[in-house]
């Protein structure tokens, strides 16, 4: 039995300890917004969180997550209202979509560790979250302009708490 807390929520999965991540999401718990692209953790279609880092739920072992966070496509706003689907939709992200939860979670993940990256930081971050439909600037596009509307919201919100304090 191995327990993780898996989009805010205590789990435990009776599985063999080898099994990959992936199929214990989309197998066991139902959990299909994670999907399988290659396998050997090239395509980055699989792509969850793992404490808050990105990582290929492919080649991830069962093992390896005991105690750990994950977070899956399911964990973000049901309301699209995180700023990077938010831009997703904006910005008319996804052609066939199926590489489009692994694209979000990585760029979930680089707002969260670099909340104003340029298109190097953008660049080196997406590298292996491979669009076949070949969506690459709409998806730079609506990381700049989530991070932008991130900042501007973040602004807001400092500016109505000093205002509150005073």
């Amino acid at each position: 039995m191995i327990s993780f807390t898996l989009n805010d929520k205590t789990i435990k999965v009776d599985a063999d300890p080898s099994m990959p991540l992936l199929w214990a999401l989309r197998d066991l718990l139902d959990m299909t917004g994670t999907k399988f692209g290659c396998g050997i953790a090239q395509c980055g279609a699989c792509t969850v969180h793992l404490d808050g880092s990105p990582i290929r739920s492919c080649v991830m072992p069962l093992s390896a997550i005991a105690g750990k966070n994950v977070t899956t496509i399911e964990g973000l706003p049901s309301d699209a209202s995180h700023p990077i689907q938010q831009a997703w939709i904006d910005h008319n992200v996804p052609q066939c979509g199926y590489c489009q939860s692994g694209q979000i979670m990585s760029a979930v993940a680089l707002l969260s560790d670099n909340p104003n990256p340029d298109d190097a930081a953008i660049d080196t971050a997406m590298q292996g979250n491979i669009c076949r439909c070949g969506t690459y600037p709409r998806i730079k596009a609506a990381i700049k302009d989530a991070a932008k509307k991130q900042a501007a919201n973040l602004d807001f919100s400092l500016a109505k708490n000093v205002g509150e304090e005073a």
